[in-house]
């Protein structure tokens, strides 16, 4: 935030204040910048229906003394101030929100606020039935009208520019969170039950924080139920450096029930994911539809080994392609316990180019087997056959050999988190960490188990697993170790058309030059058939 000159801040607030509402409403200004000290003034504690409460719990105070200790330090432009609360069950987060709502709008004409939550039901039945609660209760209240929607000034002339907004957030209509601008004055943006609220959400609301002299003010609030996402990022992301943290145990607050609290930690024990949720604040191991534990992950991250742990092993190199423009292709190798990962490729549709480093891999690693994704692999997997290479295509949407798995998709990451578990070793790589925890299972009615599709991770705002699946490739099918692993050429030791019948050909004039396989590749991929649909057990080299 820009310095405001704060001589003309003050003297433009309280004439506005006072020729609206009188010489009480001026008196907010001395609270414009102290949200505690507005709340201790605005509502009649230890009267009526307050009696017995003197003032917000100790928690509730941290955060608004928080808030602004950093309005009156000021800051640099652009500067933004940012919260994240994460809780136990029953704490009051709705109404510190409340407060929030009414102080920002109680103390700065002309301010504007948007609040969401992560369901319409939750928005509605409880952050705004709240809010209605201590707008009643507020000395204030006169001032301005509570609608279903929005609270607003009751002056005609700033009912449109002086109000908070109540938005259910829509993936479908993520745009009406980019509107969110106030230059020169003040903007309120609340997240509640944030860790359900994609991604996206948070992105194009991000587009609100970049207006300049403006007191840009974000706080989300949530039960800590899932172990990705933006709310998670405040914690432990990439983002953590630009949030005031805090993780708040139900069992320090004035008004949680705790004998209920000690039920649940006496019947599920104080280090149970459910106990970590709703009682501690903290995040759980494994989120409710999770498939791969953190704690899994937490092992394997960086875990050291030594050779004689996996050398017998087979090798299996995998490789997944991208997807779309944004995703990697993945070549990656696993030998028994140890997993490393070869090459990330931005999307590349040159099928021999791609077919060309998995074949020097293949020869330089001495791989056993090779096993490629077939949804966009089909394509290398043939350049590969012209080569005289035998890799093996694999159909995510195949039958599974398991019948507790709805797809081969499903039975190779099964398999992938039971190495996890008994002493797999990942790089220390945290794409390849969030790729793993990611993925959620979707309910089938015949109880078998099936992962969310990547279509359904990015519509959450996560990107799509490509390092992770290029470890599940690995286990595709049984390979046995060779018991010699010579070395093969990249490519096939004679000059070859791939278009032209092998009859016809000179096949005894050494290697090809690599300019006579790019002179041939425009050709072949203008002239290939489409991707062919290919059993799970299909052998490139056996004749059809």
């Amino acid at each position: 935030m820009k310095h405001l000159d704060k001589e003309q801040f003050w003297n433009n607030l309280d004439a506005c204040l006072e020729s609206q509402f009188g010489s009480e409403a001026s008196d907010l200004q001395a609270y414009a910048l102290d949200p505690l000290g507005w709340t201790m003034h605005a509502f009649p504690w230890d009267e009526g229906e307050l009696t017995g409460y003197e003032g917000p719990d100790a928690w509730q105070q941290e955060i608004l003394s928080s808030i602004g200790d950093q309005l009156q330090a000021g800051g640099d432009a652009g500067a933004v101030i940012q919260e994240a609360t994460a809780s136990g069950h029953g704490i009051g987060k709705s109404a510190l929100v409340s407060w929030l709502i009414l102080w920002a709008i109680d103390t700065l004409p002309d301010t504007k606020g948007l609040v969401t939550a992560n369901t319409e039901s939750q928005l509605k039945t409880k952050t705004w039935s709240e809010l209605a609660k201590w707008h009643r209760l507020s000395r204030s209240k006169q001032r301005f009208e509570l609608g279903a929607t929005a609270l607003y000034s009751s002056d005609p002339d700033h009912a449109k520019t002086w109000k908070v907004d109540q938005i259910p957030w829509s993936e479908r209509n993520s745009e009406a969170f980019a509107g969110l601008h106030n230059k020169g004055g003040r903007v309120l943006l609340i997240f509640d039950e944030a860790s359900a609220i994609p991604d996206v959400i948070w992105e194009v609301s991000e587009g609100a924080l970049t207006d300049s002299t403006t007191q840009i003010i974000w706080c989300v609030f949530g039960n800590p139920t899932r172990n990705s996402g933006r709310f998670k990022d405040c914690f432990t992301g990439r983002t953590k450096h630009r949030w005031r943290t805090r993780q708040i145990d139900s069992r320090t607050c004035r008004m949680t029930n705790k004998a209920q609290l000690d039920k649940w930690i006496a019947d599920y024990g104080l280090d149970s994911d459910f106990v970590k949720v709703r009682v501690r604040g903290i995040f759980p191991a494994l989120s409710a539809r999770q498939f791969i534990s953190v704690t899994d992950v937490d092992a394997a991250f960086g875990r050291h080994l030594n050779q004689s742990q996996y050398t017998f092993a087979p090798k299996i190199l995998s490789v997944d392609p991208a997807w779309e423009g944004d995703d990697e292709l993945v070549i990656a190798l696993r030998q028994g316990l140890a997993f490393k990962i070869l090459r990330v490729i931005p999307k590349n549709d040159n099928d021999l180019d791609v077919a060309a480093i998995i074949g020097h891999l293949e020869d330089s690693e001495g791989a056993d087997a090779i096993f490629i994704d077939g949804g966009y692999g089909t394509g290398i997997v043939s350049a590969g056959r012209t080569m005289g290479r035998t890799w093996q295509i694999v159909w995510f949407a195949g039958k599974s050999l398991d019948p507790g798995y709805a797809n081969k998709r499903a039975e190779m990451w099964g398999l992938m988190r039971d190495w996890l578990k008994s002493g797999g070793a990942i790089p220390a790589d945290s794409d390849l960490y969030n790729d793993l925890i990611g993925p959620e299972t979707v309910a089938t009615l015949d109880g078998q188990i099936q992962l969310e599709s990547k279509k359904d991770m990015k519509r959450r705002g996560l990107k799509s697993p490509n390092r992770a699946d290029a470890l599940a490739l690995t286990f595709a099918y049984p390979v046995s170790a060779r018991s010699t692993r010579p070395h093969k050429p990249a490519f096939a030791l004679t000059e070859y058309e791939p278009l032209q019948s092998l009859s016809d050909q000179d096949l005894s004039s050494g290697p090809p030059r690599a300019s006579t396989l790019f002179d041939h590749s425009l050709s072949w991929q203008r002239s290939r058939p489409g991707k062919p649909s290919i059993a799970d057990d299909y052998d490139p080299l056996q004749e059809r």
